[in-house]
């Protein structure tokens, strides 16, 4: 690593969060700077963009009070890195990684780049195995996998953080001993009194002992919020790859960051593309995202929840958009279901997960699991288009069996969708067998003779 390299008097001008400096030295990009003032109070900050007169730095706190020339900049020599150890569960940290609980320093036994690890394609492994989030219409309709990264695409004013938080309390691997459990819990710009509200509800369940939470508040720098994910997934690496631990990583809001991400662009002059966002904003995210997934010959696995809140619930905008393309499905909420009560209010029919096939069904889940998400799927999309036609006609210009369907729709919405506790995968699953019989047998041609003699006409449970 080179010496630390001091520049005094070579800040030009202070842009928003960015600081530019007359070229006077050899630098790195990306490199980890930290800028002092004339009181002796030390901001942090990374190197940004470099040419052939000038450097640019992101000060990733407020440039408030910073006279330029008394301004002085240490070179780390180094990117930004983050110091990690086994202690390190149970913290609380801001959004660049300081200690933010009553604790002491983490006590580290490696600096690792905040930019990821590096892994060989070659030797990443198919996501596999199940887990359970206690959330119904995930667990049975859109399960997440082991190693997958599953984002939810919500709205203004739904209950996405609500859902994040019973989700951080209730996941785990099935079959796995709590140990080799872990949560990284990453809150983006959000307010104070939002960011309270999850820590306090860790510590009261007791998820924080096997969690690690990291607040950027929407005071903080936007610059701060660039690489608020990028420290939760250093961590949730190292305790993955590392550690050998099993670990959930549950990112909100990403839109608060592509926001940020747009902002900062904008003050380096970069031309804008859709909605004003940067063009490279889809390799930006991908760093991200792609940090999900196995290891061949590593015990642990990172898997990702990113919660993303769509402008105007647009699911064509940016920051779905560009989401859904690098990610295996999404779960999306529904603005109807939460004006009707259901919670949480998952819309089924958009919602997907790519990788439901390789982590449920023999061996994972329940044989019985997989033809039984599918006819639910396809009796609920059924019941859809029946309202439609039921809109038009009336429910008397209906059929019989379409009367059937249009109350069977009712009652996947009140019983298996919404719900007011959380559910073993058993219990979600005697659900679906029962809204099932309320169906004739003649309509359930995803399920095979056994599984209708067993479950439909019998009084066997799963």
């Amino acid at each position: 690593m080179r010496a630390n390299i001091y520049a005094q008097g070579a800040a030009t001008r202070l842009e928003g969060p960015l600081l530019f400096l007359k070229r006077t030295i050899d630098a790195g990009l990306n490199e980890a700077v930290e800028i002092e003032d004339s009181d002796g109070n030390i901001r942090l900050g990374r190197i940004a963009a470099i040419d052939d007169d000038q450097l640019t730095i992101e000060v990733l706190e407020s440039t408030s009070g910073l006279d330029l020339s008394d301004t002085r900049i240490r070179f780390r020599g180094e990117p930004l890195t983050f110091a990690v150890g086994p202690d390190i569960l149970g913290r609380v940290f801001d959004g660049v990684g300081r200690v933010k609980d009553s604790g002491p320093p983490i006590s580290a036994v490696s600096n690792l780049r905040i930019d990821g690890l590096t892994i060989n394609p070659a030797a990443r492994a198919m996501p596999r195995d199940f887990i359970e989030t206690g959330v119904s219409t995930i667990d049975l309709m859109n399960s997440l996998v082991r190693g997958q990264k599953l984002p939810i695409f919500s709205g203004a004013g739904l209950p996405h953080d609500s859902l994040a938080i019973q989700i951080a309390h209730q996941s785990r691997i099935r079959g796995s001993g709590t140990g080799e459990f872990a949560l990284v819990f990453a809150a983006i710009g959000v307010p104070y009194d939002t960011a309270e509200r999850f820590r306090s509800s860790m510590e009261q369940s007791g998820a924080l002992e096997h969690s690690v939470l990291f607040l950027n508040l929407a005071s903080d720098s936007s610059t701060q919020r660039l690489l608020c994910p990028r420290y939760a997934l250093t961590v949730g690496e190292y305790l993955a790859f590392v550690e050998g631990k099993h670990v959930l990583v549950i990112l909100t809001d990403m839109t608060n960051y592509c926001e940020a991400l747009r902002e900062v662009s904008a003050s380096h002059g970069e031309v804008p593309s859709r909605k004003g966002f940067p063009g490279y904003m889809y390799s930006d995210l991908a760093t991200i995202y792609e940090r999900a997934g196995s290891v061949e010959g590593v015990s642990g696995s990172l898997t990702q929840l990113p919660i993303l809140t769509m402008p105007s619930d647009d699911i064509t905008n940016p920051i779905p958009d560009l989401t859904g393309y690098i990610t295996e499905g999404q779960i999306v909420l529904d603005r109807e279901l939460d004006r009707a009560d259901i919670y949480p209010p998952v819309k089924v029919l958009p919602s997907l997960s790519r990788l439901m096939k390789d982590g449920t069904g023999e061996g994972f889940t329940h044989a019985d699991h997989p033809p039984l998400a599918n006819q639910l799927y396809a009796a609920y999309s059924r019941a859809n288009h029946v309202r439609v036609l039921a809109s038009v006609v009336g429910r008397e210009g209906l059929s019989d069996i379409d009367q059937l369907f249009l109350d069977f729709g009712d009652l996947f919405e009140k019983e298996l969708v919404n719900q007011s506790s959380t559910r073993t995968l058993e219990e979600t699953m005697d659900i679906g067998w029962s809204l099932l019989r309320h169906l004739p047998v003649s309509e359930l041609n995803r399920l095979n003779d056994e599984q209708i003699e067993h479950y439909i006409k019998g009084s066997a449970k799963p």
